[in-house]
């Protein structure tokens, strides 16, 4: 342990704006089943002669079930199996309801639903409707303003935002999709971007989603799927729309690389990487109020026109309206599901693409830090590789007597390859994009005054946890990149020394950090990769003793286990940099006793582990280390700790962790034996 593997972005289940995706148990308790219940009421109604009677029911339900609880009644009244004829209806308002229906519940639901759904065959009639929308697409074209009737690409915007919400949460829903064909009518979404921009960043979106890691799509895709999103990368468009749309096209562009030659592979390497350069480059701090000033005057405009002609004194729309109130009224107007931001996002209880039509200033500073969260997303996973670094390939391979390791080794196929290191042409269009000052920009967000405007503005706060996500996914991104770029492209020593006073300011600015697990994984992430390198090179750090063992004691008290296990990582590397400098006793022993008591205490095996792996690098050498360990005893407590090591592997690492984690614990376990024996020698002296 004590090495950092490169973090990749999948798709957890989280909405983009951190609320935790509900699982919905099939099986419900007590659960009242009479007349009066909304579920049984509106099911009823689907099968009304009435398109108008069933139009209400499906959005009524589409309302309904963003309460989650509400959710297990209609799963019970077999919900999916009634509202999916209606994606076939003959009302393109009904279609569009029920698709809209379907969204929410997939979304609200969560992982759980999405799969009972699949099982209820809710992609034949879906795959059905996307088929057919995409034929009528030119036969009823989208009006340039929405009026009040329904449009074939209304229709199809919530089928792929339902579509989306499914792969998201199930495998098995990327392989039908994969086997129905239906790539082509995501494609056909895409090219009405100058007609229809929501419906072609809900096909983005989608395709980004099932092009990550689904090799049968991606070997089977044809010219005429790169021609599509080379046309939008080119586009010249200059809205935020228009950024986040090229943005998502140039991910879909990386999860499909290997089917392009190599020379074609080079020419979209350098237009995506230039894109997402471009995203990364706005500034949010400058734009957001200017977006903001702009719409104030637009609707104060409006306002007025609209007081002039009708004499009425009601107050002004827009900024003094609560956002609850807002959200209420979309729904009532449009029920479905929020829109999602980004590759890792599952839209739950996410309302933020119900912004009306007409908030186009609020819907383009949403688009701007949806651009930017993907464009770091995607250099995340840029700049990692599923392959163990050469630290971890050491360790897994470091000795004969790891049983574990053997088994792991069997188990994978013998598949451990190279090293993790970007190629030479990746490495190189990412430092002529500037890539890495781009990011560490990204870390230093966000703007202190875009933040103050956009929290007294009630319709703007959605936009808070959009600034913080963008920042949580930079750090992660600098961990990445710290850990696959060489130190001169990081500016050298001086640069390195700058970024670690940044890493430091973040961790010291408030006590409110070590309350956010995901800000506090991401910057001791990157903090942790960025110590190990300047180490290396000797560089001196910028924290204090005192300020490492305050920040590491209350990061080893967070429930995440990564972050208590970067925080043992950024012991065990300053104290091995300690170690090798004079007078360092006192500091070493509060390190080797803070490593101590978490191996004692932590119930977590790869907290124990990392732990003790710690202690290894900080005492394997150096007379400092020798005084320090022997002031605290060190052999004795880890003769001590050492039956019990053993004994909690043995019983609680095949049940628990994963084949990875148990090759490095075994590893630590065998370092352990070979580690007390080391101490031993050294008292014998």
């Amino acid at each position: 342990m004590g090495k950092a593997k490169n973090t990749k972005f999948k798709r957890p289940q989280f909405s983009p704006d951190g609320v935790a995706a509900t699982p919905v148990k099939h099986v419900v308790e007590e659960l009242e089943d009479d007349e009066d219940s909304p579920a049984a009421e509106f099911l009823d109604k689907l099968q009304s002669p009435s398109a108008d009677l069933r139009e209400y029911a499906c959005a009524s339900i589409s309302r309904v079930v963003q309460q989650s609880q509400t959710i297990p009644g209609f799963l019970q009244r077999d919900a999916v199996r009634k509202i999916g004829p209606l994606l076939l209806d003959h009302s393109l308002a009904v279609r569009e309801t029920a698709a809209g229906a379907l969204r929410n519940l997939s979304a609200c639901g969560g992982p759980e639903v999405c799969e009972d759904m699949v099982r209820q065959d809710v992609l034949t009639p879906l795959s059905a409707l996307l088929k057919e929308c995409c034929s009528g697409f030119d036969v009823n074209p989208s009006p340039a303003t929405r009026g009040p009737n329904r449009t074939v690409m209304d229709v199809a915007n919530e089928a792929v935002n339902l579509l989306w919400n499914l792969c998201e949460s199930s495998s098995t829903s990327v392989s039908l999709f994969n086997k129905a064909g239906l790539l082509d009518a995501l494609l056909c979404c895409l090219e009405r971007h100058s007609q229809n921009m929501e419906l072609a960043l809900s096909a983005a979106y989608c395709l980004h989603t099932v092009t990550e890691e689904n090799t049968d799509l991606v070997h089977g895709v044809n010219s005429a799927v790169f021609d599509v999103l080379d046309n939008i990368l080119s586009s010249t468009q200059t809205s935020m729309e228009y950024t986040l749309l090229r943005t998502l096209a140039a991910g879909s562009l990386w999860n499909m690389k290997n089917s392009l030659s190599s020379a074609q592979q080079s020419h979209t390497l350098t237009a995506l990487v230039a894109t997402l350069s471009h995203s990364l480059s706005l500034d949010a701090g400058e734009l957001m109020p200017e977006l903001w000033c702009a719409e104030s005057a637009r609707l104060s405009k409006g306002t007025t026109s609209a007081t002039e002609s009708n004499h009425t004194d009601e107050p002004p729309a827009g900024h003094g309206a609560g956002a609850e109130e807002m959200e209420e009224d979309v729904r009532d107007g449009k029920m479905n599901a929020g829109k999602p931001n980004g590759r890792m996002g599952k839209r739950n209880n996410d309302i933020s693409d119900l912004l009306p039509r007409e908030r186009l200033e609020l819907r383009e500073a949403k688009a701007l830090l949806s651009a930017q969260q993907t464009s770091l997303e995607i250099i995340v996973n840029m700049c990692c590789s599923d392959e163990p670094s050469d630290d971890e390939w050491e360790e897994m391979s470091s000795s004969d007597e790891s049983e574990m390791c053997a088994d792991v080794m069997s188990d994978t196929n013998s598949s451990l390859c190279s090293p993790l290191c970007l190629s030479a042409e990746l490495h190189a269009v990412l430092l002529n994009h500037r890539i890495p000052q781009q990011v560490l920009k990204m870390a230093e967000f966000p703007s202190p005054t875009a933040l103050e405007l956009c929290s007294k503005d009630a319709s703007w706060k959605c936009l808070l946890k959009k600034f913080h996500q963008v920042q949580c996914r930079a750090l992660t991104c600098l961990h990445n990149i710290l850990a696959s770029m060489d130190t001169e492209s990081l500016g050298g020593a001086s640069g390195l020394q700058a970024v670690a006073q940044h890493l430091s300011s973040l961790v010291f600015s408030s006590a409110e950090v070590f309350k956010d697990e995901e800000f506090l994984e991401a910057v001791t992430s990157a903090l942790r990769s960025l110590l190990k390198i300047m180490a290396s090179k000797s560089i001196p750090q910028c924290m204090t003793p005192h300020q490492l063992m305050s920040f590491c004691e209350a990061a080893t008290r967070c429930e995440l286990v990564s972050v208590r296990v970067n925080a043992l990582a950024i012991l065990g590397i300053t104290g091995s940099s300690l170690a090798k400098e004079k007078d360092t006793t006192d500091t070493l022993q509060l390190i080797g006793n803070a490593l101590l008591n978490i191996a004692m205490k932590d119930s977590n095996l790869v907290v124990y582990g990392e732990a003790l792996d710690a202690i290894f690098d900080v005492f394997a050498d150096g007379d400092e280390a020798e005084k320090a360990g022997k002031n605290i005893n060190l052999l004795s407590s880890l003769k001590a700790l050492q039956p019990g090591f053993r004994a909690k592997l043995r019983k609680e690492g095949r049940g628990k962790y994963s084949p990875d984690q148990l090759c490095v614990l075994d590893n630590i376990r065998i370092n352990l034996k070979r580690f007390i024996s080391y101490l031993e020698n050294l008292q014998r002296k």
